[in-house]
């Protein structure tokens, strides 16, 4: 595979991640609802899952692409756009970690009571975290165009 190919495969990676990292925050806060069946809670821990596994994809994607292919480490370090895609994309991970443990609290308690239904503040607390992830990951997403075209370049 050639320079131009594995730049293309790691681009069309990275994208597809990200939109099945925003399928999966759509997802979740579809499904994050105060009367939950059982099975609901079930199949949102599933899928929550898979939060954490495509998240870290993006990041070794978005890693190689941005030190092997693209424009380079030179270009992306140097551009206070990419850092702050960085930062948002952290904060988001930040952000999804008390969802994560509501979620496999959640599941836990709806294996071993299976009439049990999250608590209203949880569900609140975690539908509020979700749209606080989807705003940040539509912050990340302006930064993203405007990095990708050249703005907040670091002057040497």
């Amino acid at each position: 595979m050639d320079y131009a190919e594995f730049d293309l495969l790691a681009a069309v990676a990275h994208h597809l991640l990200i939109f099945a990292l925003a399928a999966i925050l759509a997802f979740e806060l579809a499904v994050v609802q105060l009367e939950m069946a059982p099975t609901q809670v079930l199949r949102l821990a599933r899928v929550d899952i898979w939060y954490g596994f495509v998240a870290a994809a993006i990041l070794i994607v978005g890693f190689l692409r941005a030190v092997y292919v693209a424009k380079g480490w030179a270009y992306y370090s140097m551009n206070y756009f990419f850092w702050a895609k960085i930062a948002t994309f952290a904060a988001i991970g930040i952000l999804s970690i008390v969802p994560s443990i509501n979620i496999i609290r959640w599941k836990r308690d709806a294996q071993k009571f299976p009439a049990s239904v999250p608590c209203l503040e949880d569900v609140v607390l975690v539908r509020r975290l979700l749209w606080l992830e989807i705003m940040g990951f539509a912050l990340m997403l302006v930064f993203a165009a405007a990095m990708a075209r050249g703005h907040g370049a670091i002057a040497h």
